[in-house]
């Protein structure tokens, strides 16, 4: 997987390529083919989007070309979760406690988005599918569409790179008759790919983050409606704590659907006493609604429901739960010095969450005040314009924490190094195949554009901060070859690697640190 793909220009031919082996690689290859570009993109921004409308009907359309009815899909005992922030948390902690909870049940898990390969995506006991059963299954759905073209003349041939895995966890999850499957909605939650499921088993929906508000032009009742629209008749509905205006449109939302009941979680105290296996004070909260999601649907298969929450199994459930990228802390398995703090916090919400955790003791903050902590920030987001907002934020929360901490540190200075790369993986302007992503503007890329406004806008925000230790680079494995510098002149580097998903993933796989996913 090493050999890149060379920059933007062959990713949309990879589809036509006639293929002499089916390998993982041509799985992958193909996939991409599937990705909208850049300019696509904007196309469907400037003319307000496909009416969602489709988005269903043509789900459906897609899942009976592949050989399925929606009713199927029942016998995957389906745990629904959506959210603003915090699903992917939620799904893996429930994951977690029903594997330790029933080890006897197969459990299907499916997440996105995925960091180094596209197979962490489908999970299987908690593993992802090998190269092997991925392509199995891949080539499977890929034959079946490309052989039965849609009838309806508003769905495409082919569906998008989302909606395409979906059906190939559907496929996989099918075919290995898993006792129970945990689907994260990809985008929103009544339109999305994953809302074709009759009868799930129980449904839950994490916090309604209020920066998603502005950035998408939505009020939070017209998000929480969308959201709500993942509950299901006589299907229990289970929420976190949510602002007044978002969870009353919940509750009507369950109300509307004929959900069998409503829950609105309370944070359960005993939590407090558990090591979970996921970092950050706000992972509590995604903990307790995974709790209450995996005692409905264990007491949905038991003769005797109990009402107790936080069993033996369940904690282990949660101390072991893993989520990578997310306030992961990674030693550098090959340089001793150099730890790695990897988060993919990309909305304010997110970033105060990173910023809360690696701004304390024992991760940031080191336990020794005496020793320099030589910090690195490295940095990337969709736009330059919005990243002077993000950045402004990590330093207004660096301060609050650094106070909360009565450190002498000042936020101006907390940071030695920081520095601005693409999401390209490698230096030769290459992909990781698994990590390519066409939805970049060559223009954009090419002169760094995004990169020089974060640049800027960092010197804006502390003026007496040295130039010469503001880096803007073309690719991620230029970002490791210096921090592997600046940890051979300093001694040591405590790396913040935040701001996008794409770029930790990268981090990952340049860094050789695989061995943590």
């Amino acid at each position: 997987m090493r050999r890149s793909i060379h920059f933007l220009s062959r990713i949309f031919h990879l589809g036509t390529r006639s293929m002499s082996t089916r390998t993982y690689r041509d799985a992958v290859n193909n996939l991409n083919s599937l990705q909208s570009n850049a300019a696509a993109l904007e196309q469907v921004r400037a003319s307000g989007g496909r009416s969602s409308a489709f988005a269903i009907p043509e789900m459906i359309e897609y899942l009976g070309i592949i050989g399925y009815k929606p009713t199927d899909l029942n016998a995957l005992n389906v745990i629904h979760i959506t959210g603003t922030k915090g699903k992917g948390s939620t799904s893996a902690f429930t994951d977690s406690i029903l594997r330790e909870t029933h080890p006897e049940w197969t459990t299907g898990l499916y997440t996105s988005p995925h960091l180094v390969a596209v197979r962490e995506r489908i999970r299987i006991n908690g593993r992802p599918l090998s190269e092997e059963d991925f392509a199995k299954f891949f080539f499977e759905v890929w034959d079946r569409i490309n052989e039965n073209k849609t009838r309806v003349e508003t769905t495409p041939d082919k569906p998008g790179y989302f909606r395409f895995m979906t059906l190939v966890a559907y496929h996989a999850f099918l075919s290995l008759k898993v006792d129970v499957s945990i689907l994260e909605v990809g985008v929103g939650g009544a339109h999305d790919s994953t809302n074709i499921v009759p009868k799930p088993v129980v449904t839950g929906i994490t916090s309604l983050g209020i920066d998603h508000v502005s950035v998408l032009g939505h009020t939070l009742a017209e998000i929480a409606w969308q959201k709500g629209g993942i509950y299901k008749e006589g299907v229990p509905a289970f929420t976190v704590d949510q602002p007044a205006e978002g969870l009353d449109v919940l509750r009507q939302r369950a109300k509307d659907l004929k959900s069998s009941e409503f829950n609105v979680v309370s944070t359960i105290p005993e939590l407090s006493k558990v090591r979970l296996g996921l970092s950050g004070t706000h992972q509590i909260i995604n903990a307790t609604l995974a709790v209450h999601l995996a005692r409905s649907f264990i007491n949905s298969r038991s003769s005797v429901p109990s009402d107790v929450l936080l069993t033996d199994d369940v904690v282990r459930g949660l101390e072991n739960a893993r989520w990578p990228g997310r306030c992961q802390t990674v030693p550098d398995p090959a340089f001793s010095n150099t730890t790695w703090y990897m988060d993919g916090a990309h909305t304010l919400e997110s970033i105060a969450c990173c910023v809360q955790w690696f701004v304390s003791p024992g991760i940031g903050l080191g336990a020794d005040a005496r020793k320099k902590e030589n910090r690195i920030l490295i940095f990337n987001c969709t736009s330059g314009r919005s990243g002077s907002t993000f950045l402004g934020s990590i330093q207004s929360h660096i301060a609050a924490q650094l106070k909360l901490f009565n450190s002498d540190e000042t936020a101006s200075s907390f940071f030695d190094h920081v520095i601005f790369c693409t999401n390209v993986t490698y230096a030769d302007g290459g992909f990781k195949a698994d990590i390519t992503t066409v939805a970049m503007d060559p223009v954009d890329l090419a002169e760094l554009k995004t990169q020089n406004q974060l640049a800027a806008a960092w010197s804006s925000l502390i003026p007496t901060f040295p130039t010469a230790n503001i880096h803007v680079l073309s690719s991620i494995e230029h970002a490791v070859n210096l921090v592997r510098q600046l940890e051979s002149e300093t001694g040591n580097a405590n790396v913040l690697v935040a701001g996008s998903l794409h770029l930790v993933g990268g981090v990952f796989e340049v860094a050789g640190l695989s061995s943590a996913l």
